[in-house]
């Protein structure tokens, strides 16, 4: 699981280091008028929340900074990409996990694990998200996985043979 995680984020990285630069806080209509870059945001910063509410036990991935330098330098997000891959692997542990629906606060019973897989799934689906703004704006060649599950990888392997 942590490996998974680390290696999409150092796919991602890889990625992002060969986006021209101009494109990253573009926004792109194909996007809803987003940017990669704020994709890109959203991605860290929920491993961020993950990340910091460890010791705590405590995550909120609606209490998360958002923080416009993350979206807007691209060489300050593949540092932040660096960082969560430094600090990704601890051991399990029981956490919190609150979210803010409307007036009302909800609070799960979940485990670290469980979380770092969501984060992984997240991460996939905005990485489908980015690659069509990639697309949009370069003609980099992107990896066939990029922004695929390894799920959807297998069964498309098993169908091929």
């Amino acid at each position: 699981m942590f490996k998974s995680s680390i290696d999409t984020l150092e796919q991602f990285k890889q990625i992002l280091l060969e986006l021209p630069e101009d494109c990253y806080a573009q926004s792109c209509k194909v996007l809803s008028n987003s940017s990669i870059g704020q994709h890109t945001r959203h991605i860290i910063e929920l491993y961020l929340c993950l990340i910091q509410g460890y010791d705590n036990a405590d995550v909120s991935y609606d209490r998360r900074e958002r923080n416009l330098k993350i979206e807007n330098e691209l060489s300050y997000a593949v540092e932040q990409l660096k960082l969560i891959q430094t600090q990704l692997e601890k051991p399990n542990k029981p956490v919190k996990v609150t979210y803010e629906l409307g007036d009302t606060e909800t609070c799960l019973d979940s485990n670290y694990f469980r979380e770092v897989m969501y984060n992984l799934e997240h991460t996939i689906h905005h990485h489908a998200l980015i690659k069509v703004g990639i697309e949009h704006f370069t003609t980099i060649q992107l990896p066939e996985s990029f922004g695929v599950a390894p799920s959807t990888m297998q069964h498309r392997q098993a169908c091929a043979q």
